[in-house]
Formats: structure tokens, sequence, C-alpha cells
């Protein structure tokens, strides 16, 4: 089968389709062919060697992805070839074949193709978990989301209008702020300005408690932590789950104590760690997006064999949308 390899860390450059051996149908896994495979900035990462990575070259970059069940372990019950089936967190994932953990797979309901299974679930159960549980958003509340223009943010700004919330996005250029509001904020400001300063003014009467400020930040950007606790009310709330701007600095428990302020931190695979707990969140975005409550920005798509292009669109920071290798 063809896969898209790398032997070495680096640019975009390493990257290169080859003829590997097919994955082998081990206990408990069931093998996709696969049909579209979601690209993240992990892979990145993990292409530069920032991330770890297990096993010997050729590494094999991916995560996620959809596609069809061509084979199932014999040890393996309520999957069959022909499935229409979804990954979010299966490794190797950059290949026409992957071999899947069975308690990993999500089934694809009618009405949900290939490609927009494997652009929502990793961005969208990582928006659904931070909507529901590291803060529960409610009626009224006032939301400020970094990066509300990316594919997190997008959807997290689309979960939060629909759970009766006002949101703010936070995005780098005037595309993209337009982007952010076509995909539902309610306002969206420039990081260029001093952000935080407009935020207090513009949320300083109307809704919740009437103090300044913001209920919640969502920052999945790191060196704006500062900035984000200048922009929540007093007993507001900080979600940090992203370094897309670098590390941030350190906070101070004084600063907490005095403001009542609460700092709580993020990651998807702390949510997600069961089978009933993927299929728990996938259904919800899959019945929100059927019933048109959330809606998907077209994904950009590049064939596998285009690998080291679409790593270099990803780094351009230019794209909007989630972007797709098709093998």
């Amino acid at each position: 089968m063809k896969a898209l390899v790398f032997r070495a860390f680096g640019g975009p450059e390493v990257l290169a389709v080859e003829e590997i051996a097919e994955p082998a149908l081990a206990p408990g896994t069931a093998v996709v062919r696969m049909k579209a495979i979601g690209l993240n900035y992990a892979d990145v990462y993990r292409r530069q060697g920032n991330y770890h990575l297990v096993g010997e070259p050729p590494y094999i970059l991916g995560y996620e992805g959809a596609g069809v069940v061509e084979a199932v372990a014999p040890d393996v019950a309520g999957i069959r070839p022909g499935d229409r089936v979804g990954f979010a967190d299966a490794p190797r994932a950059n290949a026409e074949l992957v071999a899947v953990p069975a308690d990993r797979l999500i089934p694809l309901p009618d009405g949900i193709g290939f490609d927009t299974a494997a652009a929502v679930l990793l961005q969208g159960m990582t928006a659904h978990y931070l909507a529901n549980d590291s803060y529960a958003v409610r009626p009224g509340d006032r939301i400020l989301v970094h990066a509300a223009a990316g594919g997190v943010g997008q959807l997290l700004a689309q979960l939060c209008k629909a759970k009766g919330a006002y949101v703010i996005g936070l995005t780098s250029s005037e595309a993209k702020r337009e982007t952010a509001l076509s995909a539902g904020a309610d306002e969206a400001l420039l990081y260029g300005v001093d952000w935080a300063a407009e935020v207090l003014r513009r949320m300083a009467s109307p809704g919740g408690s009437g103090e300044a400020g913001v209920d919640a930040a969502y920052d999945s950007v790191g060196a704006t932590l500062p900035d984000s606790f200048r922009a929540v009310r007093t007993r507001g709330t900080v979600v940090f789950f992203g370094m897309a701007g670098g590390d941030p600095p350190l906070v101070d428990p004084r600063m907490l104590m005095d403001t009542s302020k609460t700092l709580t931190g993020g990651d998807l695979w702390n949510h997600v760690t069961t089978a009933a707990d993927r299929l728990r969140r996938a259904e919800s975005l899959f019945g929100d997006l059927l019933a048109g409550r959330l809606k998907l920005a077209a994904p950009t798509r590049f064939p596998l064999a285009e690998g080291a292009a679409a790593h270099r669109w990803i780094e351009s920071r230019a794209s909007t949308g989630k972007i797709l290798l098709v093998p």
C-alpha cells in the first residue's frame, strides 16, 4: 500500500509517498481503507521532532480520518466489513490502509460523509468538551474565543452560540475576522490592538452580572494568557488549551485569589478515555450537523501524494478551515 512517510525530522520536504507493507490485522482491531484523512498541527510538531514518536523510521503521521472497514479481527464484535467509520485517535492514518483499535471506531450515520467526519471529529470533540466540561456555557454567558477563524475556534463559537451565549472572537487578520463572523461569532476583534481593553469596554454593562469583562475566555494561543485574564470578569474563567503562540508566562496564584478568577486546563485525551466517551461526543456533533445547528467550512483537499504541500499550507497560517489528505 501507499503511505506518506518520513525518515528524518525536518520541514515538509522530508515527506514522501512510499510503497510499504499493509498493516497486520491484530486482535481487537479492524483495517480501514481510508477515504479522507484529517491534517492537524500536531502532525507538524511530530514531523519536526517536537512530539514523541514511537518506533523506528519510516514514520507515518496522522491520527484522524474516515473510511470503509475492509477486515475485522475475529474477536471484534459490532463492526463488519463495509461499515463506514471514522476515528480521531489512531496512529499512522496517512496511508491507504490503517489498523484501528475497534473501540476507537465511530460509525458514521447516513448523511455524514467521509470528508465531514474527517474534518469534524478531532476538532469537534475538542470544541465539545471545552463548551460542556472545561466551562459549561450557559444562556446569557459572554464568551471570548481565541483563534476564532481556526478549525476548533469556528466550531467552539457555534457550540457556544447554540447554548445561548454571546461570542466575541479574536483573529489575526481582517479576512479571518470575516471568517469568524460568518461562522457565528457576534463580534470579532483583531490581535493587533489592545483587545483586552476593548473587550472590557464592550462588555462593561449588559448581560450576565453587569460586571466588565466576559464570563469565560478560551485561550489556545498561550502567550496571550495574561490578557485573557484581563478580559474576564471577577469570578470569571480562563480555559487554557493550546500554545499556538508560544508558552504562557507564569500565572500568579495571588492574582487568582484576589480576583476569584479560575484557570483550568484542557486536553481532549483526558475527556475521551472510553469508547462511550467518543461515541457520545461524536453522536452529539453529528446530530448538530444534520440538524443544521453546526456548520463546517468546506475543507481544503490535497492528494496524499501532495502531503508536503498540505503541510506547507497549514504552516502558512493562511488556512481557515480543515485540511484533508485524500488517498
